[in-house]
């Protein structure tokens, strides 16, 4: 088994990789699927790997898997895929990596800023 690398395209700083039996084709679409889904504006640096797979048995029923670990700022993002089509896994990746993506936005747009009390090393209030 082989590992394909297709490098680093565009802004996201994402490699797709390739296992198996993958054409080119299919790498390129879930590289496009990938950097639709990662390039948006406003996004915390954005660095990690995708790994797509066919799986070599002809009897399987979803042959092909993705697993991908991105890491936005300093939030890590695991996503994992699994359909019986190149085209239909790299719609379900997009998906999914959009889904988190919007997730860790809201988290950190949402977090509180309020002070800490005093017993936690917030101010301390004369009376």
């Amino acid at each position: 088994m082989t590992v394909t690398d297709t490098g680093t395209h565009g802004a996201p700083a994402v490699e797709v990789r390739a296992a198996g039996d993958v054409d080119r084709e299919a790498r390129a679409y879930v590289r496009a699927k990938v950097d639709a889904a990662l390039g948006r504006p406003g996004l915390a640096p954005v660095d990690g790997e995708v790994r797509i797979a066919r799986a070599a048995a002809h009897h399987a029923e979803l042959p092909w898997t993705a697993e991908a670990e991105i890491r936005l700022g300093n939030t890590l993002v695991v996503v994992h895929a699994r359909e019986a089509s190149a085209r239909e896994l790299a719609d379900r990746l997009h998906d999914r990596l959009r889904g988190q993506v919007r997730r860790v936005l809201h988290r950190n747009s949402t977090r509180r800023s309020a002070t800490p009390p005093p017993w936690r090393g917030g101010p301390v209030k004369d009376r």
